[in-house]
């Protein structure tokens, strides 16, 4: 990433995981930007998600990989419901690539990347 905006090693690592997103996959409808606030449950039931604007043909794991970003804690209740076929590896090559590639556009129209939780945090913790 130019312009120094992230230690080089930091960056090279995060490359190296995100080559685990870019496979071959079957397409499916999937939300496109399935993130908590955009689902409503009410107890162990999901009620209704909103915000369909990015919804299309996509990776199932890249929706798995979006709503658990910066929350990797909750990946295994996350899994357990989705009843297998998720590979890990993948999950947490869609948490690099994305990380990688919105920091740029989030610092440049006034977001932090860098503030706890966001997409800096989650690339600190891709292991080495």
């Amino acid at each position: 990433m130019g312009g120094g905006v992230l230690p080089a090693d930091l960056v090279g690592r995060n490359r190296g995981a995100a080559r685990a997103a870019l496979r071959p996959w079957t397409p499916v409808f999937t939300h496109g930007d399935l993130q908590a606030d955009h689902v409503f449950v009410d107890g162990d039931e999901v009620t209704g998600v909103l915000d369909w604007s990015e919804a299309g043909r996509g990776d199932a794991l890249f929706d798995l990989a979006v709503v658990t970003l910066g929350h990797e804690e909750n990946l295994p209740d996350l899994l357990a419901g989705y009843g297998g076929g998720a590979d890990l590896d993948v999950i947490r090559g869609w948490w690099s690539l994305r990380g990688l590639v919105a920091i740029r556009w989030l610092t440049g129209h006034g977001f932090d990347p860098f503030a706890p939780g966001c997409e800096v945090d989650v690339l600190r913790r891709t292991p080495s």
